[in-house]
């Protein structure tokens, strides 16, 4: 009956991982994908219609990103747990997305058994949180002040140092984040400063030096 079933509800922009994700949950006895949104708009709105025991989030979507998607909807749903499911490496989102309320961060890598496992624990009410990043959340507790120039940054900063890293254009950020190239170069001159570099080529040069693009 599904009354007793895991509710779940996927995020992801990608129609051929959704159907994946579907597949795999499908194959278990207790996990049930109840929707599915194509976006951080659509997510919120599908997560308002109904009760959800976890949401499965992946971070880079178009119209509102899944960070900023994590943060509303923890805003509104404190006690809903959410589940980060990303083809960023752990080193790039998910402490950000921890810190923002996420229940647990998985790559899109990881193995199928471990994404059932990581769901069936955060809808019991704990983290999930692989050993690497557990050790590395320990890093950031003992490291207090001592952070890098890149972790001092906002998500957003964060966000489109990320872009610009990874080669994109204003323009192109702008589009993908659905703002203005404006409000873009006004982030751009905030994140120089606050990491004291000066041109692009130096953003690029840090983000591959700090493994920030893939």
């Amino acid at each position: 009956m599904t009354e007793n079933k895991i509710h779940v509800l996927i995020a992801d922009d990608h129609a051929i991982v959704r159907q994946g994700l579907r597949q795999i949950l499908s194959e278990t006895d207790d996990l049930l994908v109840a929707g599915e949104a194509d976006d951080g708009v659509d997510a919120m709105r599908l997560a308002r219609l109904q009760h959800w025991d976890v949401v499965l989030l992946d971070v880079s979507m178009p119209n509102r990103n899944g960070i900023d998607t994590l943060k509303m909807l923890k805003k509104e749903y404190p006690r809903l747990p959410v589940l980060i499911l990303s083809m960023h490496p752990e080193e790039q989102y998910a402490v950000r997305a921890l810190k923002a309320g996420a229940s647990g961060y998985l790559t899109k890598q990881s193995a199928p058994e471990l994404l059932v496992t990581a769901i069936r624990q955060v809808a019991s009410g704990h983290k999930y949180v692989s050993p690497s990043l557990a050790m590395k959340l320990a890093d950031v507790i003992a490291e207090n002040d001592d952070r890098l120039p890149h972790e001092t940054l906002s998500d957003r900063e964060y966000q489109i140092l990320c872009l610009i890293a990874s080669g994109r254009t204003l323009t192109q950020i702008a589009e993908e984040l659905n703002i203005s190239v404006k409000t873009v170069s006004e982030y751009r001159k905030r994140l120089l400063d606050k990491m004291k570099l000066e041109t692009n080529a130096e953003l690029i040069h840090y983000g591959l030096r700090h493994r920030l693009v893939e």
